[in-house]
């Protein structure tokens, strides 16, 4: 049975809390940066904390405990939906840009997909910059753990949210039996690193405000930037590098950086098959793309080309997006090169998109194990994950996981291509939206401003998609969710 009026007093949250963050922002903009867009961010977050705290009074008196899983399902997806539109609103007041791009970016934002359609970021206000970065950085780890974080009223059947909102295939994985704690525990690591990031980017020659904000946009592997040169703003490559390390700690499993440290022992990363291999596919296609680099003479060194490799490898693995020195240029082996990194993703648990490399991981030892039992059709094969068994039931939802993927970016680069866009554009916009990934080539090479009206919001959906891992959206359009 759906609760319809508890799915809407939960929604009252993030709108209650969209209203909060514009809020802020306008304040900033009053009293830090003085740079004239109050209006923008004052009258939207006023419109919303009003319609959130009437929701919020009329079903007070709602038992929350009720709320089921399918209930959760709903709330993941519409949250996304109602946060992505909300958001929108500051957008377009202050780039003046139509509904349908203000709600793309906003939606590119919060699933820290970083496309943009955006241009002339350098000349922008500076805190309509800082909440683009900051919405990028809340919708990190979800804006649904987010809330359940925040409000310890969802403790009672809070992991019915949790579990419908974490990427990654094995999401009964908890720190705590509670999931407020389990939420409050990885919040915490998020910022930890967070800071120790914009020290970092300080320390290594960025202002204090690109310091915060890349920051921001880093750890949560968003991608976004205040300047239209991305991270080659500043054409240091100790800059690539710090950047480089905080997009793999971002792209790793934020429960194991908790238990790393809360044990004292950095041989955890190490242990984890996940990250282990990770580390490894990130070594080998920085190496082979920076040989590649070397052999088409696109920079002047072998060094120079590996710094680039590694940065841009790292940049399309952990779905960040970062951009340096006209990467777009390559190449369009190097471009494939880079959206098959794209595909293969980060850890689960992580901020990264993409297929996550523990799907890759199980996928390619069921293909082994099939051939295997080609050669030994008698032998009894166990397929293991971290020295334990894989079941039959995580087997079946990796694979039917990988048959989504592949079938949603043909079927949207077909819709894409209807709508005037080349292959090659609509094919690498598709991916970079799926995988939450940001940067596209061929017409979408600068930003995705060529795209039109129907062929963003069919991007808006499958950033929404590719955030909330294919089952949780195509669950909806089933017959049997909605039955009693």
């Amino acid at each position: 049975m759906l609760h319809t009026k508890i799915t809407l007093r939960l929604l009252a949250m993030p709108i209650l809390w969209m209203g909060v963050v514009q809020f802020i922002f306008a304040m900033l903009s009053m009293m830090v940066f003085v740079d004239d867009v109050i209006g923008a961010f004052l009258m939207p977050s006023l419109s919303m904390l009003m319609i959130g705290g009437l929701i919020f009074y009329n079903y007070r008196g709602l038992d929350l405990s009720k709320a089921n899983f399918r209930d959760a399902l709903i709330y993941a997806c519409v949250t996304w939906l109602v946060a992505g539109i909300l958001g929108a609103f500051p957008i377009m007041l202050v780039t003046e840009i139509s509904f349908t791009n203000a709600v793309f970016e906003s939606i590119s934002a919060l699933t820290t997909t970083g496309a943009t359609v955006l241009s002339g970021l350098d000349e922008m206000p500076q805190t309509f910059l800082l909440y683009r970065q900051f919405l990028q950085w809340m919708g990190g780890l979800g804006i649904v753990i987010f809330v359940v974080a925040i409000l310890p009223m969802l403790n009672v059947g809070g992991m019915k949210l949790l579990k419908a909102e974490t990427p990654g295939p094995m999401k009964d994985d908890k720190l705590s039996p509670r999931v407020a704690h389990t939420a409050h525990y990885l919040w915490s690591v998020y910022i930890v690193i967070t800071i120790a990031c914009a020290i970092a980017y300080y320390l290594g020659g960025m202002t204090a405000f690109d310091a915060i904000a890349h920051s921001l946009t880093t750890v949560s592997t968003g991608g976004f930037s205040t300047h239209d040169a991305s991270m080659w703003h500043y054409e240091s490559h100790l800059l690539l590098w710090i950047s480089n390390v905080f997009m793999l700690i971002g792209a790793i499993n934020f429960g194991l950086h908790f238990r790393v440290v809360y044990q004292r022992n950095l041989r955890g990363y190490i242990r984890d098959e996940e990250t282990k291999i990770f580390l490894l596919i990130v070594l080998f296609l920085s190496i082979v793309l920076a040989i590649f680099l070397v052999k088409k003479d696109v920079y002047s060194s072998s060094l120079e080309s590996f710094s680039f490799s590694a940065f841009h490898v790292i940049s399309f693995i952990t779905s960040t997006g970062f951009g340096a020195a006209g990467f777009t240029d390559w190449p369009v082996a190097a471009g494939f090169f880079l959206i098959f990194a794209g595909y293969l993703g980060g850890c689960a648990g992580s901020t990264a998109g993409g297929n996550k490399i523990i799907r890759n991981i199980i996928t390619a030892k069921v293909i082994n194990k099939n051939l295997k039992q080609l050669v030994h059709p008698r032998a009894i094969i166990t397929i293991k994950y971290q020295g334990n068994a894989v079941t039959e039931d995580v087997r079946y939802a990796v694979m039917a996981f990988m048959s989504f993927a592949a079938a949603s970016s043909l079927i949207l680069t077909m819709m894409l291509m209807a709508t005037g866009l080349d292959f090659w554009s609509a094919f690498s916009a598709v991916a970079a939206c799926v995988n939450v990934l940001g940067p596209g080539f061929g017409q979408v090479g600068a930003n995705f401003e060529p795209v039109s009206d129907l062929g963003t919001w069919f991007l808006s959906g499958a950033m929404l998609l590719g955030r909330l891992e294919y089952f949780t959206v195509f669950v909806l359009f089933s017959r049997t969710f909605w039955r009693s």
